[in-house]
């Protein structure tokens, strides 16, 4: 007999996230909505007799609203029993979504051989100054296509020992990932040997990375009157952002612990649209005039983000006044909380973008597949980062007009995408620093920064009514700004705004 398992679930109401209170045909999933809220804050059912079967099975965590989406806990009888009671509500699977960041690859095969025993000692220095550096995350691979290899982290000393099968091997590639401060490295094609030292080269915040080539230090005064809500890992305090206020919306977390996860992804997001900081001390966003506001849905420690915290900050991004949402993040499956969660907010006159993901030309990932949000790749050029870095083995085919931009090698591409942003070493704020990350995590707050700078001087659509006209114009404006590099639509969209 198959086990009946527990698991969660979000209710929603026939359409959108809340139900109409007055409409005569939803007055029973409205009713069925409110008992449920006095079971989450109360323990009694408000309605007697609306779920009678499933009430002692089913467990309310959470709600959107007092009418609307709700989740909850139960098992797949109680699921059974819930579609024959109200048949007019949908019951949605609780999945998770990533944050959108180009992946590193790791070993999924160790060497074989008697010589795995045998470790080689290396070490990780900076190259500005010698210093080592302590808790770089090194790989090597002596067979790349297959993944065999080893990996380790260095001390405080710099010094990593790996397990590659001998005292002297062959490296196909060895990957080092600094925690903060350093461009990440890569080498190609050499013998690892022990006493090698193999130097990073420190962030630079004038450097000219791939965003400041496209779009240079904005004044303090680009995105004034515009306001932007970041989804995601949440956002640490850090010298170059002001962080009007935002919100957690993991269930059981504090609501106003909106800073960071421990993960620092969503603090690069919100450096790359907003960093108020100047160069060579500090770093500049696309628009720092913005006002913006924090919505953490990864909990702490945690690697996914349920649809049902993603759902609900995008309520309260909309609640909230926010003008334009930015989430990079996806990778799960297509869900209706959502789906439900993005309409409304373009109904409700704010623009939504979505990272495309990182698994190396797959399809879009949702949620940018979903025509409901602008879905963005991953530009990069050639020049725009140091010779011996990673970025170096992102660089791919096709190439634009210009030979030196090329899309993410990373970047997942399909006729969905409908915008391109730097995304490929990107300098940005991080907590306690200042890192450098790939991926369509950074391309989509690129053009999010890009957005919010030009809706600043269109007050016509930016002062309109808050409806589906008013985010229906924004988007307009930005995809006929935008310009071709000539890399084609399935990778670019209508190009680079």
């Amino acid at each position: 007999m198959p086990k009946n398992t527990t698991q969660q679930y979000i209710i929603l109401p026939p359409r959108g996230l809340t139900a109409d209170v007055v409409s005569p045909t939803t007055q029973k999933s409205t009713q069925f909505l409110l008992s449920l809220e006095s079971v989450r804050t109360v323990g009694v059912a408000a309605t007697a007799g609306l779920f009678a079967k499933t009430k002692a099975k089913l467990r309310v965590l959470d709600s959107i609203h007092e009418n609307g989406a709700k989740l909850v806990e139960m098992s797949s009888d109680a699921v059974s029993d819930l579609r024959a009671e109200q048949p007019g509500v949908r019951i949605v699977p609780v999945i998770y979504h990533f944050p959108a960041i180009a992946h590193r690859p790791e070993p999924s095969v160790k060497p074989q051989a008697g010589g795995a025993a045998l470790k080689i000692g290396i070490t990780v220095v900076s190259r500005k100054d010698g210093k080592p550096i302590a808790n770089a995350k090194v790989i090597a691979f002596t067979d790349f296509a297959n993944r065999v290899g080893s990996q380790g982290t260095t001390n405080a000393k710099g010094v990593v020992s790996l397990a590659v099968g001998g005292a002297s091997k062959k490296i196909q590639r060895l990957y080092i990932y600094s925690p903060m401060g350093f461009w990440n490295g890569l080498k190609l094609n050499f013998t690892l040997k022990s006493g090698l030292s193999f130097p990073l080269d420190p962030i630079d915040l004038s450097f000219t990375d791939s965003l400041r080539h496209f779009y240079g230090n904005s004044p303090d005064s680009a995105g004034r009157g515009v306001k932007v809500g970041v989804i995601d890992t949440g956002i640490a305090p850090h010298p170059d952002l002001v962080i009007e206020g935002g919100e957690n919306t993991v269930q059981g977390e504090n609501p106003q612990d909106f800073g960071d996860s421990g993960e620092g992804h969503g603090t690069h997001v919100a450096g790359i649209i907003a960093a108020r900081g100047t160069p060579p001390t500090g770093i500049r966003g696309l628009a720092p005039g913005v006002t913006l506001r924090s919505y953490r849905v990864f909990g702490k420690g945690a690697e996914g983000a349920s649809n049902f915290a993603i759902a609900k900050a995008i309520d309260r991004a909309v609640s909230d006044g926010c003008d334009l949402i930015n989430m990079s993040l996806g990778g799960g499956p297509s869900d209706e909380a959502t789906h439900s969660a993005m309409t409304h907010a373009r109904a409700s006159g704010v623009l939504i973008f979505a990272a495309n993901g990182n698994d190396d030309r797959s399809p879009v990932s949702f949620p940018a597949a979903d025509s409901v949000a602008l879905a963005v790749s991953a530009l990069g050029r050639k020049g725009t980062f140091p010779a011996g870095s990673t970025e170096v083995g992102d660089v791919a085919s096709p190439f634009g007009t210009d030979k030196k931009d090329f899309i993410g090698a990373f970047s997942n591409v399909g006729p969905e995408t409908d915008l391109t942003g730097p995304g490929v070493g990107i300098i940005s704020t991080f907590p306690g620093g200042y890192a450098v990350l790939d991926g369509t995590s950074m391309a989509c707050p690129a053009v999010t920064g890009a957005t919010a700078k030009l809706l600043a001087t269109l007050p016509a659509i930016l002062n309109a009514p808050r409806d589906q006209a008013r985010s229906d114009a924004m988007a307009g404006a930005v995809l006929q700004a935008a310009k071709s590099r000539g890399l084609g639509a399935t990778f670019e969209g209508q190009g680079l705004l």
